[in-house]
């Protein structure tokens, strides 16, 4: 069992304690060994009156414990004469706690001078008073107690008594600050708001209430909160009928608007529902946290404007955390189908994009890289999440722009890890524009790719922002195009195209699309872009290889129906760079403009990872700085096939198959031959292969 809570040696001033709470507390002090002042005037629950006889019947029943009590009568606006009681009775204080209170319950259009003033005096006045008197005793010796009672009406509020609630909540405010003020002199301040049967809560309270709610049960918090261990200080306590719990001030997160935005009703009728939204709150502890917001409004400069629609002070840098997403070669296959790929079965260049087992190895069409992107950008905004500050719907969107540059050829299956950011924002007048860019890693951290979507938000401009880049770039030069690829966009092409992860009905519902304003679906802008990329590797990239693509940037000017006929008109430049521009050979309309394609002179290989290094001693010094390989070669791998299969001599006769394996970079072939003998492995190619990988 635990050690008793003790208070030997310590004096205790209880005022209002000829009844109710204060007798209980009395009572506990003086059974736990303190000297107690009894002090109570001895008048009605209204302030009538006066009498000793309250205070002298406590006094009687401590001492019969066999404890050490004075009793008091003096009214606490009188504080300083209670105090000078327990010093004369003493020697000494450490321990007060204000508990004298009385009630003038009225409405408040009924209320008078006197009832406010006279709970005023008794509650404030009064605690105050009490208090003031023996802050310096305690304060002198380095130690003290305090205590204030409040109440649930102070906190909430509570009909026909504003004056009693008032008068409560001020002792709310004052222990708070007392608590600042005496903590380095090991006095500490707290506040109990408790719900007990009293004299004072008889008159609003049912009597079985008032019986569960003894006021014996309120004592053991106020004693441990006067404990000289306890080191709790400017808490506010609610409890009562076995309950107890702290408070605290709890707010919303809130809604801020940056200083040099105008501060208008209507910007705060706007943003009312985050100002009183308690669905993220802050708690803070003190006057300084408090003032952390205001502080850092002002502390982060002009505000780079915005409106109803986009937030750009909010927006704008946001990063948006870390998405994993992985692909397969069935993805790849779709997507470049999506795009119009091997319409031509023999086609072996496009044939590439979408068979996996190609004798000469699966490509991976380049502009796949925006697949997975816009997968996770509609998969987040499914799943709600979007950068603050923006505050419009998919109705106001149109993809204005894309970039994709593409680090090194693409894996025909992956996990990449993207991370997306709002990269710049741009007010153009009617319209505001919304730059995101989206880097790509692999599983193992490296960059493999970088997306830039540039989004327009139709009526969201005009907040007198930064215009950004006005002069055109990648414009077609007036000549005739070096190279020109015509190609008819299949009646299904757009249903196709969805299944990589664009699934806006826009591009499959016909009444969808009519009541945005378009007769019929719509192409998705990125599986022109796509048509469009197929025919730059095509015209211009060494030996048709796809794998030369380095990059593509294009400007969305008008929209594609499906079954209409594309036209990609391609100018070479002389640094590498194709110049192309699309438009729709019906309509004669340019479709996507200001675009242009860069290729690699050399096929990009991904480096290398740090081989390991063995340590200085074991090697001769001038040899140390050489790495040593942990990486098996080609000759590893066949030499421990060629192992297998020398201890599995059953499989030529089960498989009965010769393999030639073409490898790239390094170059090499190897011959494993399942059908002649027991089966062998040997480096070039045979006379006759059944199956080439």
């Amino acid at each position: 069992m635990a050690s008793e809570l003790r208070f030997d040696g310590k004096v205790a001033i209880i005022t209002g304690a000829g009844n109710g709470l204060g007798r209980a507390h009395a009572l506990l002090f003086g059974s736990r060994g303190a000297k107690v002042v009894v002090n109570d005037l001895g008048g009605s629950a209204f302030g009538a009156g006066k009498s000793s006889s309250a205070a002298d019947k406590v006094v009687e029943e401590i001492k019969a414990l066999g404890g050490e009590a004075v009793a008091n009568y003096d009214s606490v606006e009188d504080g300083a004469k209670i105090v000078q009681t327990a010093l004369d009775s003493f020697g000494r204080v450490d321990i007060v706690v204000n508990n004298a209170g009385i009630l003038r319950d009225t409405t408040f259009h009924k209320m008078t001078q006197d009832d406010w003033d006279l709970i005023y005096k008794v509650h404030v006045l009064g605690g105050f008073r009490v208090t003031h008197a023996a802050w310096p005793h305690l304060r002198d010796q380095g130690y003290g107690r305090v205590i204030f009672t409040a109440s649930a009406a102070g906190i909430y509020g509570n009909f026909g008594q504003a004056n009693y609630s008032m008068a409560k909540l001020g002792l709310v405010g004052l222990s708070n600050t007392l608590a600042l003020e005496g903590k380095k002199r090991g006095v500490h301040v707290n506040t109990i708001a408790p719900i007990a049967g009293s004299r004072l809560t008889e008159t609003v309270l049912p009597k079985e209430l008032i019986d569960a709610l003894k006021p014996e049960y309120v004592s053991p918090l106020v004693a441990w909160l006067c404990h000289e261990s306890c080191t709790e200080t400017g808490g506010l306590f609610e409890l009562g009928g076995g309950f107890f719990s702290k408070l605290r001030w709890e707010r919303t997160a809130g809604e801020t608007i940056r200083l040099g935005r105008p501060m208008t009703v209507e910007a705060v009728k706007n943003a009312w529902s985050k100002i009183t939204s308690f669905e993220k709150s802050t708690h803070p502890p003190n006057i300084t946290d408090s003032m952390g917001a205001v502080l850092a409004n002002v502390q982060a400069g002009p505000s780079k404007g915005g409106n109803q629609f986009i937030d750009v002070d909010k927006a704008h840098g946001y990063e948006y955390p870390p998405v994993k997403a992985k692909y397969d070669e069935r993805d790849v296959a779709i997507y470049a189908l999506g795009v119009g790929a091997a319409q031509n079965p023999l086609d072996e260049e496009e044939l590439r994009y979408v068979y996996e087992m190609h004798r000469e190895g699966f490509v991976v069409l380049p502009t796949f890289g925006v697949a997975p992107v816009l997968k996770t950008i509609f998969d987040l905004a499914k799943q709600g999440i979007q950068a603050p500050g923006m505050n419009y719907g998919f109705d106001r969107i149109l993809h204005g722009e894309q970039y994709l540059e593409i680090k090194r050829p693409l894996p025909q299956n992956g996990t990449l890890e993207h991370r997306l950011k709002v990269k710049d924002i741009f007010d153009k007048g009617k319209n505001a524009l919304i730059i995101t860019e989206v880097k790509s890693y692999d599983d193992q951290g490296d960059l493999l790719m970088v997306n830039e979507l540039t989004t327009v938000v139709r009526g969201a401009g005009g907040w007198g922002g930064d215009r950004g880049p006005s002069a055109d770039i990648n414009t077609a030069p007036d000549r005739a195009p070096d190279a020109t690829i015509e190609e008819r966009i299949s009646e299904n092409q757009a249903l196709l195209y969805r299944l990589s992860g664009d699934w806006n009905p826009l591009h499959a519902d016909p009444s969808f699309a009519t009541a945005f304003g378009f007769p019929k679906p719509i192409l998705h802008g990125l599986c022109t872009f796509g048509y469009a990329a197929r025919h730059v590797v095509k015209s211009f990239a060494k030996n048709r290889d796809a794998r030369y693509f380095k990059s593509i940037k294009a400007r969305f000017a008008d929209s594609v129906f499906p079954g209409e006929t594309l036209i990609t008109e391609m100018w070479k430049e002389s640094d590498g760079k194709v110049i192309f521009r699309c438009k729709v050979k019906e309509r004669d309309k340019v479709v996507i403009s200001n675009a242009a394609v860069e290729l690699y002179a050399e096929i990009p290989q991904k480096k290398a990872a740090p081989k390991a290094q063995a340590p200085a001693a074991a090697k001769p010094a001038a040899a140390a700085s050489a790495p040593a390989s942990t990486d098996p070669t080609s000759s590893d791998i066949f030499a421990g096939i060629g192992k297998y299969i020398t201890k599995n001599p059953e499989l030529a006769a089960k498989v009965a198959t010769v393999y030639l394996f073409n490898l790239k970079g390094p170059d090499s072939a190897w011959t494993v031959d399942l059908k002649n003998g027991s089966g062998s492995v040997k480096s070039g190619a045979p006379d006759k292969a059944d199956c080439t990988l």
